[in-house]
């Protein structure tokens, strides 16, 4: 009756149902018996030593996002690059404007220090 947009429905409420059940039986089956040893902070079974709350510099966060916004960027050029034979000019010209964009970005930052690794 549906089609297509039935087998849509289906797919995304088995994706909705299988996570919140999961949830659910695990809460319901988790252990809930507290103690300091469990409560303490360690890492890999070693107590820390000093304070556990150490700052990270913001560059990292930064070059990951410039990775990760390229990356994906990468993503939507890999099927521009399958179907260029395909491809009409206006096509053609929005890919092109598509890379300088993000080449116009790479020289921003790159001329901003942002991927200078100091």
């Amino acid at each position: 009756m549906l089609g297509n947009f039935g087998f849509v429905l289906a797919l995304s409420f088995v994706a909705f149902i299988i996570p919140l059940a999961a949830i659910v039986v695990g809460r319901l089956l988790a252990p809930r018996r507290p103690d300091p040893i469990k409560n303490s902070t360690y890492e890999s079974g070693v107590e820390t030593i000093g304070d556990a709350w150490v700052q990270f510099r913001a560059q990292y966060y930064l070059i990951g996002l410039i990775f990760l916004i390229f990356d994906v960027e990468v993503i939507f050029l890999f099927p521009i690059a399958v179907a260029f034979q395909q491809m009409s000019i206006f096509g053609v010209l929005a890919t092109i404007t598509f890379v300088a964009i993000l080449a116009l970005g790479l020289f921003f930052e790159w001329r901003k220090g942002s991927l200078e690794w100091s």
